[in-house]
């Protein structure tokens, strides 16, 4: 047949346009190759800590309500909030700061309620703070949950003796001033905490401590934090605020790895980048999104840069990067007290934890416990309480997706991601994480943070026989969407079908602005 030339011109450009179409649609799909032969370790449940401090609403308010509130209560311990957390398998929780650690003195949060003495919460607000919430009422909380506590003590304005006497007044089961103390007031037997940190943030609100500084200080304090029997402390020193590499370099060179248990971390995504005017919770665009999602992808820098700090001091790996505190920090809610850090939870919070979540589980051979804040009603809280109301918000969700991955086995992979564009600026859209847990079941966690685009990936695996796939997914409408306690079910968990086997890979459909979690047997 003879073509015209002007036919034979427009199909060779169709033909050029219909080649680079499918290329373009060749690199919009994200590989992923999973070594389940390589695993070294596990991921530990500690990753998916809470942090319960003394701030705003948290306690008070929060786990911590008026004996006449018609709830379901233990005492004064909210049981709807207690089963909420029971439900995602909360593996311990952080007490009682933050800032507020460095100048609680334990002693005022013992004996009868009443007699305790009042004390002004200077960091959160300038309110009184009435002690009636302490170190009984906390362990009793831990035993309701089922989980393990991780106490902060003071080194910021305490003493050593003071630390000392707490340690051995919680743990010591024999014949002591702090032991005969504890059973007259109620309770027999030791709590036997294991986890205890060694101040709070002392390069700031902690103290304005040097770093050299505080490694003696450290050393000092965790002399006298005695291991009583049967109860060998985890002690955890006070690390670095974001990226301030020295304070671990000083510390891991000042403090021997047989000292600690862990050196912690801070940081917290702000989206505008600006502490001073850190930006909405709900009413951003997709700029500030952007932004936010770039703020909150640092976190995989900042952890490998001080994990590769850690590893010239402690090869062996024997120091937990412990980084507990972290999540999204903006302004807090019009009409609410500044000092209280109220916030609300969009679907670009869950987004921000799975991605999170993700990272700590890529870094789990040093990164072995972390503490989003805060649990109830303070910055990423996980649950909002309005008086009788309980709602569950979108980074709630994500724990219980998440959960499966506590304990088990890390499959670690290698993934080639198209990137999510705004403006010339580029961001990988996909994220993973992947482990298999003790009955050889396999879990995919996925967060695909383009708001615009739907993502294919194809995921191989190694010599692993799997027969069905199941999922999980979160998402919603709009980034800015949220639950609200007129519509507290706007986001939640769905079943998740746009996942099957060819062959022996598995194909993932991920919707746009998503965190799905698959599960293969």
């Amino acid at each position: 047949m003879i073509y015209s030339t002007k036919l034979f011109r427009h199909a060779l450009v169709l033909s050029f346009f219909v080649l680079i179409g499918i290329c373009v649609s060749a690199q919009k799909a994200a590989e992923i190759a999973i070594d389940t032969k390589a695993s070294k370790h596990n991921i530990s449940r500690h990753i998916y800590g809470h942090f319960s401090e003394h701030l705003g609403r948290c306690i008070y308010d929060g786990f911590w309500v008026a004996d006449t509130m018609k709830v379901p209560r233990q005492g004064r311990i909210r049981l709807d909030v207690v089963e909420a957390l029971k439900k995602i398998n909360v593996p311990n929780l952080r007490w009682p700061g933050g800032c507020f650690a460095d100048e609680y003195h334990w002693r005022d949060g013992i004996g009868k309620p009443k007699e305790r003495p009042k004390m002004i919460n200077t960091h959160w607000g300038g309110v009184t703070e009435d002690n009636s919430f302490g170190t009984h009422e906390f362990l009793e909380l831990i035993s309701l949950l089922k989980c393990e506590a991780y106490i902060a003590g003071n080194v910021g304005s305490g003493t050593v003796e003071e630390m000392a006497k707490w340690v051995e007044y919680v743990n010591f089961n024999g014949v002591s001033p702090m032991a005969a103390l504890r059973k007259e007031n109620g309770r027999e037997e030791p709590w036997r905490v294991t986890y205890w940190g060694i101040g709070n943030e002392n390069w700031g609100c902690g103290g304005n401590m040097t770093a050299e500084y505080y490694a003696g200080e450290y050393k000092r304090y965790a002399t006298y934090a005695r291991n009583y029997p049967g109860t060998p402390l985890r002690k955890v020193a006070g690390g670095a605020n974001s990226r301030d590499y020295n304070w671990t370099e000083v510390c891991m060179k000042n403090i021997r790895a047989n000292q600690m248990w862990g050196l912690s971390l801070h940081h917290y995504t702000i989206p505008t980048g600006n502490w001073s005017k850190k930006g909405s919770a709900t009413k951003f665009d997709e700029k500030e999104y952007f932004q936010t999602m770039k703020n909150c992808l640092f976190m995989d820098e900042l952890v490998a840069k001080h994990a590769a700090i850690m590893d010239k001091y402690d090869s062996a790996k024997r120091v937990a990067l412990v980084v507990d505190e972290w999540g999204i920090w903006t302004d807090v809610e019009p009409g609410t007290n500044p000092g209280f850090l109220y916030q609300q939870n969009s679907l670009r919070d869950a987004l921000i934890a799975g991605t999170t979540l993700n990272i700590f589980n890529n870094h789990s051979d040093r990164v072995r416990m972390a503490n989003l804040a805060q649990t109830v009603n303070v910055l990423q809280a996980i649950i909002l309480t309005e008086g009788r109301k309980m709602l569950l918000t979108p980074t709630y969700h994500i724990f219980d997706m998440y959960k499966v991955h506590q304990d088990a086995k890390y499959l670690p992979f290698t993934i080639s991601t198209p990137d999510y564009t705004l403006e010339n600026q580029n961001l990988p859209a996909v994220n993973v994480s992947a482990s298999q847990d003790s009955t050889g079941t396999i879990h995919l966690s996925f967060v695909n943070i383009d708001p615009n685009k739907n993502i294919p990936v194809t995921i191989s695996m190694d010599a692993v026989n799997w027969k069905t796939v199941t999922g999980q997914v979160l998402t919603s409408a709009k980034l800015t969407d949220i639950n609200s306690f007129d519509k507290m079910n706007t986001i939640q968990i769905a079943k998740f079908s746009a996942a099957k086997k060819e062959g022996n890979k598995l194909v993932v459909d991920l919707p746009s602005k998503s965190v799905v979690v698959i599960e293969l047997k």
